[in-house]
This record gives C-alpha cells, structure tokens and sequence, in this order.
C-alpha cells in the first residue's frame, strides 16, 4: 500500500497523520546527533523558523543530544520541546567552565524559551563617590559601575530609605548636590550657601582639601562604628557651637540631624553575623519543594547582614540536573552584577561544583577583579543553614499568599487551552488626547516579571475623526507583526472590539497567538457587555470565545501579573504621550519666532526639556548657554517668550 494510501486510511480514522511526519524529523535529527563528537560543548535547538529554543551543555555531545531523540522516558518539558524542534547545532569547549561560560553567553544572547532565566526580584541601592572630580557628591545609583577612582558602598536593602540619608548627610556636612553642568556653569553661589548647607565650592569657596575632609565625615557612616562616633562627635559640636553663639535655628537644625542619622546607624550595625569576619561576602543555597525550588542568597557587607536576593523556578522546568541548573542561575547571577561582586562567595555546593563557578566566574570577570569561592565547610554550616531555612520559609509564604507567577501562568494556560505554559508576554496601551500626539507602549514580561529590553513605544498617525482605538490598536500590531519574535500571549487594554481587532490582524498575517484583554467592570458596558454579566469584582479577562470575563480576583497571582503589565503598559505610554505633545506645543511657539533657520529650530527643539513658563525665567545669557546657540538667537527667541507672557 502506498504512503498516500496509509495517510488517508489513518486521517479517517481519526489517528493523527503529524506524527509520521514528526517522527521522520526525529528520525533525521537522531541520524545528525549520531555523527556528533564525543567531546564536551554547547548545543542549541532550533525551532522551525530557526529560533533558539533551548541552549545546553555536555561533557558528552553525542550521548547528551541523542538523548532526545531516541525512544528513552523523557519528562513533560522535554518532550514539548522535542516537538519544536527542526534543527540544531554546537560548539566545542575545552573545558567544563568553558562550557558553562558558553552556555550562560548563549542564554543571555537567544533569551531560548525553554532554559530557565532567572530574574532578580530587586535592585538594591548602593552610595557612590566619584573621586575623579575635584569636589565629588555624594550619588545615589542602583546601577553602579565599577570605575577607576570610584568607591562604592553598599548594598543597602529596602527599609534603608538612603536615598533620604544621602540628602541629610550632604546637607549636615555641607556637600554639594549639584549636577557637573550646573557646578561648571556657576558664577554664583547658590540658595544651599546662603542657609548653611553648601560651602560653595563652585565659586572656590572652601578649597580641595577641606572639602575632602568634609566628605571623609560623611562617608564615615558607612565604614565603621568608631568612624561613625568621629561624625557624630562633628556633629554635636556644631550643634553646641551654634547654641554658645545664641543661633538656636541652626542649632537645632543640627540637632534634627543628630536624631536622623543615629536611627541610620543602629540599623546599619545590627544584624551583625558573627561567625563572619570578612568584610564582604554572599552566602546561597536552595531549598526543593514539591513544585518549586527557591535559591536564596544572604549579602554580608562589613560583617553585617545587609540584605538578600530570591529566586525560584519550577521543578518541572529543570531540563539538566538541579547542581547543573543552579550553578548556571549563580553564573548568570554573577555575570550580571560584575561590578559589585564581593570579596568572597560562600557556596552550599561540594568542592567540585564549587571549582567550577569560581573558574567559570575568573573567565567572565578577568584577572582585575579579586575574590574566592569557598563550599560549604564546617565553619560555614550554620551560615548556609540560616540561607536555606530563608529558602524554604520565602516558598512557603509565597506559596499560601498565592502570590506565585507560576500559579498566575499555569491558570493562564488553562484558561487559553494552551499546550504550554505562557512564559513571554506582551501588553499594549494606546495613549491619546482629543486626537492629538497619539502614543502606543509595548511592555513585554518573562515569567511574570518586566524585561525593558522588550519594550517599545509607537507613535501612530493623527486621525480626522480623533480619537479611534480600534484603528490605531490595528496600525499598532500591523507594525509590530512585521519584526518576528512573538511572544505567547498579546494582552490589549480593553474589551472584546479591541481583542478582536488584534485577532483579525493575526489572522491576516497567518499567525495564531492568542490574545486577551483586561478590563475594569466600569469599562464593560462600554465594551459591550450587558449589566446582568457585570458583577462584583472590578478586574476581569477578556477572552475570545467565552461568553462572560473571566473575574481576575478568582486567581490572585493572575490578577497580580495581569494589572502589572496592564498599569506598566498606561505608565509607557502616557509618558511617550506627554513627551510627543509637549514637543508639539514647543514646536508650535518656536516656528513662531523670528530670525531662527531651520537648523536652530531643530537644535532648540533637541536642547529644551523645560515649559514655556520656565523658560520664560532665563535671560538671555542663560538662554545661549542652556540651549548651546549664538546670542542673537537666544535674543530672539528671549524677546518672543516676554511677547507671549505679556500678551
């Protein structure tokens, strides 16, 4: 009987033909991982477009990329990862921690679907202090980079609220808190002079040296207890010196001080882990539960407990082995936070795991960068006891506060029939105003949390009728469809009009990707629902091919993802929005003034981020200097701006 023959006889009755033809790929994808080296290396496998959806590493290319192919037992993430794949390819290491470094460069270059890709829960703020300027401030980052001459302290964990230490630090030892442009700019001193907290140093007020020590006093709050009573002594002198003097204002501004920072220091030398004598140092370990494992790490600075990051994933997307995987999500850790890496890393892992992550972390990071990886020895044990116990306990409380994402997806999953677990998501968020400066956001999450490397902003075309959501929903993903890389599910802010817009343009483009909305019960009306199916809760899910919204309150850590993108989305789009129409009105005036070229236009228009009224405040000498053009133009367009406020 012929191939055609047994397909038709097999479709009628009811047997799935795919099969054959899936099984005749796994066939030729066994007979290509049969010809592999047995050396150690990366593989990726690639999906029908030539996607990456999954990077691994072996020690055995050959044993390992057979293995999922042949007729072996493999688990539920496997198998649905199998039958995407087309194709795949390798690269060759010469050693293990090659081979992690590979795999970490791959994962963060594909961003594959099916590894596991751990995002930091938070971003911990950290003080830092440029000593390449003369008279360096005291800044605020959440993002530092490790620079020459530049020192760092921190992290400092949420409850700290340093941003407010910094301000009463800089004003208690009277530091600049200007930015470099302003401080350059300066003829002058300014206000912070004039009520004591500034020494001006702008206008060479107090010179290098002075300003140094007053500085060195006020980063004595985060070194030690003893150089911490030198300030606070500074301190109190100051607030006496000004009472003797009968300036009681000032005195009891130093007080207030006094008050504010001693509350800084007893929470910043407590929680002192005595059986850690180093300066810097982080300590992880993992604790397995039934559905999830939680890897938590504790940040010891100065020999203080000051914080700790989480992660966690589910067991059923482990696709290596739990060691394997753990050590690649401390690589990928790691790799990300270069800059502040400490001193030493205390590691729950044996000492051959532990070889591997110090030595895949030395490739990474270079020679420059000093610090050890130590396992979980004696003297550690209780350390790495208190991480695990922070492990468990942070999975449990999660667990019973149904606050976790992957309890939001997998109701998700099952709400759209999905054969998968969605893990990418992106919602969109159309920004107008009585048809002016029309705006659209792009936020994009990855396993329920933000990754700005997907977001984007649109600027859509002005309409004659005003104010067209369905139109410009269209022109939207009409737009975005053309780039590739699509997520698991588009989320739209609003009802059933605007769901169906997006599906029709799928449609057109031969594409099926689901679609949901999210709307308030106050919207439904509005989005055609009648009032008997509007009932208690305000959230609800709009999903195509279901009679009713589904109410969102039934599932917390649904609700919870949901409202998150949805409000993300409103915040992207409205500044874009805002930024566009502000540009339109700034437009407006500066066509307006008289004697300006085009090319002058246009630099005012890049220069400028203040309102008319603002602007209006500036003589003309400020002018050309704020906006970088010759004087006879910032005369002009000084001249048309007292026109305006005038008339």
């Amino acid at each position: 009987m012929s191939d055609l023959k047994t397909r038709n006889i097999l479709a009628k009755e009811g047997h799935d033909v795919k099969e054959t033809s899936q099984q005749k790929r796994f066939n030729q994808l066994l007979e290509k991982a049969n010809t592999l080296p047995k050396s150690s290396g990366c593989y990726f496998m690639q999906g029908k477009h030539g996607e990456v959806l999954y990077v691994g590493k072996a020690k055995n290319l050959k044993a390992r990329v057979t293995s999922y192919f042949n007729r072996s037992a493999k688990s539920a993430k496997t198998t649905i990862l199998v039958s995407h794949i087309y194709n795949f390819d390798f690269i060759l290491t010469n050693s293990e921690a090659e081979s992690l470094v590979l795999e970490n460069n791959l994962i963060k270059k594909h961003k594959p679907k099916y590894n596991i890709q751990l995002k930091d829960d938070k971003t911990y703020p950290y003080l830092q202090v440029n000593y390449q300027d003369d008279f360096p401030k005291l800044e605020f980052v959440r993002r530092p980079k490790r620079k020459n001459k530049t020192q760092l302290y921190g992290p400092f964990p949420v409850g700290y609220n340093l941003y407010k230490v910094i301000g009463l630090l800089t004003k208690a030892f009277q530091l600049r808190d200007c930015s470099n442009y302003e401080f350059a700019q300066r003829k002058t001193p300014c206000i912070l002079y004039q009520i004591h907290q500034c020494t001006a140093p702008c206008v060479d007020y107090v010179n290098s040296q002075q300003y140094l020590k007053q500085l060195e006093l006020a980063t004595n709050f985060f070194k030690s207890k003893a150089k911490v009573q030198t300030s606070m002594e500074f301190l109190t002198q100051k607030m006496m010196d000004y009472a003797k003097l009968e300036k009681f204002e000032q005195a009891a501004q130093y007080r207030d001080y006094i008050e504010e920072l001693d509350h800084f220091i007893q929470k910043s030398f407590d929680q002192n882990v005595e059986a850690l004598n180093d300066n810097n140092a982080d300590i992880f370990s993992y604790y397995v539960g039934e559905n999830e494992v939680d890897i938590s790490i504790y940040l010891i600075r100065r020999g203080n407990l000051l914080g700790h990051k989480n992660f966690h994933f589910l067991n059923a997307d482990l696709s290596d082995d739990l060691k394997s995987e753990i050590l690649l999500a401390m690589i990928q850790y790691y790799s990300q936070n270069v800059d502040v890496l400490p001193e030493k890393i205390i590691s729950c892992f044996s000492k051959t795991h532990t070889e591997q992550l110090q030595d895949a972390l030395k490739t990474i990071v270079g020679e420059g960068i000093k610090f050890k990886v130590e396992s979980a020895t004696k003297k550690y044990k209780p350390l790495i006891d208190s991480v695990t116990r922070h492990a468990q306990e942070k999975q449990r409380v999660r667990i019973e506060n149904q606050d976790s994402v992957f309890v939001g997806l997998n109701r998700l999953k099952e709400l759209l029939k999905l054969k998968d677990r969605p893990k990418s998501l992106e919602c969109y968020d159309i920004a107008i105003w009585q048809g002016k400066s029309p705006t659209a956001s792009q936020v994009y999450f990855y396993e329920g949390k933000p990754d700005k490397s997907g977001y984007r902003h649109y600027h859509l075309t002005e309409l004659p009728e005003g104010n067209n959501d369905f139109a410009m929903m269209k022109e939207v993903f009409s737009r975005r469809l053309k780039h590739g890389k699509f997520p698991d599910v588009f989320i739209v802010d609003g009802g059933i009009q605007q769901v169906n817009t997006v599906t029709k343009v799928l449609e057109q483009m031969h594409l099926k990707i689901p679609v949901v909305g999210i709307a308030k019960a106050r919207d439904l009306k509005k989005l055609g629902f009648r009032s008997s199916e509007i009932k208690n809760s305000e959230e609800r899910l709009i999903i195509p091919g279901r009679s009713n919204p589904y109410l969102l309150h039934k599932c917390p850590a649904l609700m919870r993802i949901m409202v998150q993108m949805r409000d993300e989305a409103h915040r992207f789009s409205r500044r874009l929005h805002h930024k566009a129409e502000k540009k339109r009105l700034i437009h407006s005036w500066v066509e307006e003034v008289k004697g300006l070229n085009a090319q002058v236009r246009k630099q005012v228009l890049q220069a400028n981020e203040m309102e008319l009224k603002e602007l209006a405040q500036l003589n003309i000498s400020d002018l050309q200097r704020y906006l970088g053009i010759e004087i006879r133009y910032a005369r002009a367009i000084y001249e048309h701006l007292h026109t305006l406020r005038d008339s």
